[in-house]
């Protein structure tokens, strides 16, 4: 499946990147953030914030993890680690006020195909999310790479008659963006920039459920990380604490009649 199927359905992003600018202070504007990581974890580290601020906020959050990340622990047998992994998402989830969905798929062996693709279409047809964030394309891990060409063609998938599913078609995400992982820097440019500087404490709430974050399974810092990334993100837009997000290259088309 070609990734310029999904061009058309983003062809609005650049008209619709108010997730929090046009009603800020305001609930109840009928939003339903779905954010899918390929690994238990990698939403909340990555977009965490921002989840918790717009639950504040009234709306609807809900968390795919596509798979639990169960080979992440070298001491525990995938299968313990994914019991494990499973019980501290559901912590998260609860610290953050989000549904949470379970994939079916292993830890490494996220498959880049069809039937991961209507998978993830039918998700997104049962939620009916309004906005939608996932993974950069580009990423030394294949599951995060391979996360975003899924989830980005599921949101197509979703929105045509032709494809059959359980659920009824869902035309209604009105912008995919894609979240900021250590992981998935390559080509990654910061287009927006939300302020979650009353959500980070939530966040680290959340987040500290994973005992890889909290350290001791791996050697690298998250916790520092994106606290560190949270301060950056708030320099460059000058709020206290930001966290960024990038879109799909036609999405930042702007026409204009004169000068603004």
């Amino acid at each position: 499946m070609s990734r310029r199927w999904a061009r058309h359905a983003f062809a609005a992003c650049g008209a619709l990147l108010a997730l929090c600018g046009r009603a800020a202070g305001a609930g109840g504007q009928g939003r339903t953030i779905l954010a899918v990581g390929a690994h238990a974890g990698d939403a909340e580290l990555t977009s965490g914030a921002l989840l918790a601020k717009q639950r504040r906020l009234g709306d609807r959050v809900v968390i795919l993890h596509l798979t639990l990340g169960e080979g992440g622990n070298a001491r525990l047998a995938p299968e313990q680690y994914g019991v494990q992994k499973r019980r501290e998402a559901l912590e998260a989830a609860r610290v953050l006020g989000a549904e949470v969905v379970f994939g079916p798929y292993r830890d490494g062996e996220l498959p880049d195909d069809e039937a991961a693709r209507r998978y993830v279409a039918d998700v997104i047809r049962q939620v009916k999310p309004t906005h939608v964030i996932t993974h950069w394309r580009e990423s030394i891990h294949r599951d995060h790479a391979t996360a975003s060409r899924v989830v980005t063609d599921a949101v197509l998938l979703a929105s045509l008659e032709g494809v059959r599913g359980a659920h009824p078609v869902h035309r209604g995400v009105r912008a995919v963006w894609f979240a900021e992982n250590w992981e998935d820097a390559a080509g990654f440019q910061p287009f927006i920039f939300v302020d979650v500087a009353d959500g980070m404490s939530v966040w680290r709430e959340a987040v500290t459920k994973y005992e890889f974050v909290r350290g001791g399974i791996s050697s690298f810092r998250y916790l520092e990380y994106y606290e560190a990334l949270a301060v950056v993100r708030g320099a460059l837009s000058r709020k206290e604490r930001a966290e960024a997000f990038d879109i799909d290259a036609s999405g930042k088309r702007r026409v204009l009649d004169s000068l603004p």
